[in-house]
Order: structure tokens, then sequence, then C-alpha cells
């Protein structure tokens, strides 16, 4: 498989589940759920078992399998297939690699705030450290959670990333405020 297999972030999330155990998608959007994924990709059942159906097309995954448990829906058992594990390993490689820019808004907006009168910019810049310190803090109890829950680091070591980043943030923010009241930066 070349390369170039275009992967969702669901269908990487998926394929990463199934590296690890053959499994249904109703047990894979549990385990998500469960290891608080749903914050790195949006994740919904039907969504899920869609992604899955084109992973199948794709020859990504396999069927080994359908069960029935009572009067619930048959589920139908996945595994990666060597192809998957190629795409899936590719693609990760690739992620961790080469940076991306995803034309976040923020740098647009700060690059357009000298439209706006200091004293506005302070003001919208103190409420989107709010919003920040409020996604800061969100992180860190759920880095507790799953600490206190047993879940492995390597599950979530991500929310380390997104705190490092989110202070990095504020810091960025507290330090252009701090240019634009003692008016180092004019404006």
């Amino acid at each position: 498989m070349a390369r170039t297999t275009a992967l969702t972030p669901l269908g990487l999330a998926a394929l990463s589940l199934l590296v690890e155990e053959p499994m249904h998608p109703y047990e894979m959007y549990q385990l998500l759920i469960a290891r608080h994924e749903d914050r790195l990709v949006k994740v919904r059942p039907g969504t899920l078992y869609h992604a899955v159906a084109r992973l199948e097309e794709q020859g990504l995954v396999a069927a080994t399998g359908t069960d029935r448990e009572g009067n619930r829906p048959e589920r139908t058992t996945y595994t990666i297939s060597a192809a998957g594990r190629e795409a899936f390993t590719n693609r990760l490689q690739d992620m961790l690699a080469a940076p991306v820019n995803e034309y976040p808004s923020f740098p647009l907006a700060v690059s357009e705030a000298y439209n706006l009168p200091a004293g506005v910019v302070l003001d919208l810049l103190d409420r989107r450290l709010q919003a920040l310190q409020g996604q800061l803090d969100s992180l860190a109890s759920g880095e507790e959670l799953l600490r206190k829950k047993g879940v492995e680091r390597k599950y979530w070591i991500d929310l380390e990333y997104q705190q490092g980043m989110l202070q990095a943030e504020i810091a960025w923010i507290r330090g252009l405020q701090d240019q634009l009241r003692s008016g180092a930066l004019p404006w």
C-alpha cells in the first residue's frame, strides 16, 4: 500500500485499536470513550461503523467472524490486514515526522488585531486566557482521572502535549499583554 493512503483521524484510531487485537466496532467505540480519545477525534457509533466499512472496502481490515449475544444485533469482528498495518504505520510516521500547518484561526486573529483598539484587544485576550485556563484545568483533571484508573500513560501522552501547548500559548498571550500595557509594543 502506498504511503499516500488517505486515512481519516477516526480511521487511524480504529486501525490503532485493531493493532492491539481484533474487535467489533462497538467494542472500539467503548474503548475510545474509556480512553477519552474522543477529545482527539470525533467519534460516534454510526461514524465509527462507517469508517470501519470504508477501511474494509480499502482492504485495510478484514471481517473475522460474527457473533451475537442474546437479543442484541450481530456483531462483526474485524482484524487489521497487512496492508492496513502498513498504511497505519506509514501514516503515523508521516504525522509524527512532518509538521502540517492546519491553519488555526488564532494566528490570523493576532495578525489582524492591530485593527482593534489596544484596550479591546487586552479585554479579548483576558477572555481567551480564562478559556485556555479552563481547558488546561480540564486536561489536568482528565490526566489525574486516567492515572487513578490505571490507564497506561502511552494511551494519554497527548494530554501532556496539549497541556504544554496551552501553557505556551498562555505564556505568549501574557507576554503580549505586558507589552501592550507597558507600551513596549506601540499600538
